[in-house]
């Protein structure tokens, strides 16, 4: 794949079919020429779901992630944001946001182009919230979509399999989310607070990619490039 490039942030500057990409650290991804920012699998409301089948998590989840996702408008100020599917982590959960929540999401329509893509989780647009919901979206040579082809396709860019790697070193493990690509596609973290992750070495990602694959993993304050082949099988 095409060279890496550490971004000023500490993210990893690379290019893929073309277009120009900084998988940031905090798990978006940014698309300087269009400037547009996108990010994957939210989740919003899933601690409020597990607590009404009793599984009770702190009811914060949909809080944080706000907090991490207009961190980033913030600090690149983008004109179109996109989220790439399961934004919502089930049909009811956008009557269970709170109104400070709506307020955000609301306030984020009025600075930029929103764009939902409907997920699995969240198939129809989200009602009474503005914005475009699209199936998927064409920026340049990517098209960014929710769910994988199950086949390589050149300059797809998508979510829903939340890909994280388990690093081994010192004698412990780290596991952290990661972005995977191999310089022609590319699959991003999910951005959630309550969201979980797949490993990349699961059998779910064999087939989705043509050359050897990468993962951006991301770290405290920058993102770690390593080839999967390195990469500790791992929960």
């Amino acid at each position: 794949m095409n060279a890496l490039r550490r971004s000023a942030c500490g993210g990893c500057q690379l290019d893929l079919q073309g277009e120009r990409l900084v998988a940031r650290v905090s798990g978006a991804l940014w698309l300087p020429e269009t400037r547009t920012l996108a990010a994957g699998d939210l989740h919003l409301e899933k601690g409020s779901a597990f607590g009404a089948r009793g599984q009770l998590l702190p009811p914060y989840d949909t809080a944080a992630t706000l907090d991490r996702l207009l961190a980033e408008v913030e600090a690149l100020t983008p004109e179109r944001l996109v989220l790439m599917g399961d934004s919502f982590h089930d049909r009811g959960a956008v009557g269970r946001l709170d109104q400070v929540a709506v307020a955000r999401l609301e306030g984020l329509s009025q600075r930029l182009h929103l764009v939902w893509l409907s997920g699995n989780h969240d198939p129809e647009p989200p009602e009474g919230l503005a914005g475009e919901t699209v199936d998927q979206i064409r920026i340049g040579s990517l098209i960014l979509t929710h769910e994988p082809s199950p086949d390589p396709v050149e300059g797809e860019v998508a979510g829903h399999l939340h890909p994280v790697a388990t690093v081994r070193g010192y004698g412990t493990r780290v596991r952290r989310r990661c972005f995977l690509t191999d310089g022609r596609r590319m699959i991003l973290p999910a951005f959630g607070a309550y969201a979980g992750g797949l490993n990349v070495t699961d059998p779910a990602f064999r087939g989705l990619f043509a050359e050897a694959t990468t993962a951006l993993i991301m770290g405290d304050d920058r993102v770690h490039a390593m080839p999967v082949a390195r990469l500790t099988v791992g929960v």
